[in-house]
């Protein structure tokens, strides 16, 4: 089969979410919803964290650059599947594709990284109420969100310098709606194997530390609430942390599903449908799940909301 190097590669062809042309106006419509739900909640969260003092705290200092995370993970691909099903335009210039695969891959790494951050934090609030002021200190959050925004930088950048490697066949067509690390992966005429094995060893050890460090808080929390006999304090932390990891499982579920256990055809409509959850539906849930329901957050915005009213 011919192949391409990346010299001379013009561009990829997105063939877009499997649906036929009568559904394009009602998916285009979801999805846009969907993708204005995402930013405007992400937005109003770091808006009201940056307005509220009493705000300015470890948790909400997480959950602002989490927020920023979503949005900016929903708008490198969200934007430009709208406008394919919107105007069937589906081309993609090479080096917009392996940009758009840099910055996917640089989000959901940091997302990965702050859930466990944050997981971490709530652990420390829990089980050792005494103790968070100290063990919290300012010093330490920068360093943690710091160091997240590094390590998700280099691994974006390790997996970006192995792809741009390869050669790619003739048929530059992706069976998906964006540039998605595994799907460039299968359009290669090159050996791939040293860039499966840092996924399934660099990757996959990131993945199951972070996986691991969340889990590991919420059990210990679990068994911290179990102790103190109050019913209250128990289905209060019961519906916090079960939405929390409700989210924690359908993200991590659907990444696994689709990095370390997809198939080696092209990419299915499974793997489409898992993309669309931890691409589209995760950062929407967040804002839902980690702050507006929040006592903290709700009296920000109603402060907010009289204000606004007060200078109209």
């Amino acid at each position: 089969m011919r192949t391409e190097n990346q010299s001379s590669m013009a561009e990829f062809l997105l063939l877009g979410l499997p649906i036929r042309p009568e559904q394009r106006g009602m998916v285009f419509t979801l999805f846009l919803g969907m993708y204005l739900t995402t930013v405007l909640g992400n937005l109003l969260i770091i808006l009201l964290i940056r307005l509220d003092s009493r705000l300015h705290t470890p948790m909400y200092f997480f959950l602002s650059h989490l927020a920023l995370s979503d949005i900016s993970l929903s708008s490198i691909t969200v934007p430009q599947m709208l406008g394919n099903v919107q105007t069937q335009q589906q081309s993609l210039p090479y080096e917009g594709c392996i940009s758009q695969m840099y910055f996917f891959v640089l989000f959901g790494c940091l997302d990965n990284l702050l859930l466990a951050v944050m997981a971490y934090d709530r652990y420390v609030a829990i089980c050792h109420p005494l103790h968070y002021a100290a063990v919290m200190r300012e010093e330490l959050c920068v360093s943690l969100v710091a160091g997240s925004w590094f390590f998700s930088c280099v691994h974006a950048l390790l997996h970006t310098l192995l792809l741009v490697q390869l050669s790619f066949c003739a048929n530059q067509t992706i069976p998906h709606f964006f540039c998605d690390l595994t799907a460039l992966l299968k359009l290669s005429c090159s050996d791939i194997s040293l860039n499966e094995l840092v996924i399934f060893t660099e990757g996959g050890m990131l993945f199951i530390l972070s996986l691991s460090s969340i889990l590991g808080s919420y059990i210990r929390i679990g068994m911290t609430v179990l102790r103190v006999p109050s019913t209250k304090r128990f289905l209060k932390t019961f519906s916090t942390c079960g939405s929390h990891l409700f989210v924690v499982s359908l993200y991590y579920g659907t990444l696994a599903g689709v990095y370390f256990f997809s198939s080696s055809q092209n990419s299915s409509d499974k793997d489409i449908i898992s993309s669309i959850i931890y691409t589209v539906v995760t950062p929407m849930l967040n804002p839902f799940i980690y702050s507006l329901r929040n006592r903290d957050i709700k009296q920000a915005l109603e402060i907010f909301v009289s204000r606004a009213n007060f200078f109209k």
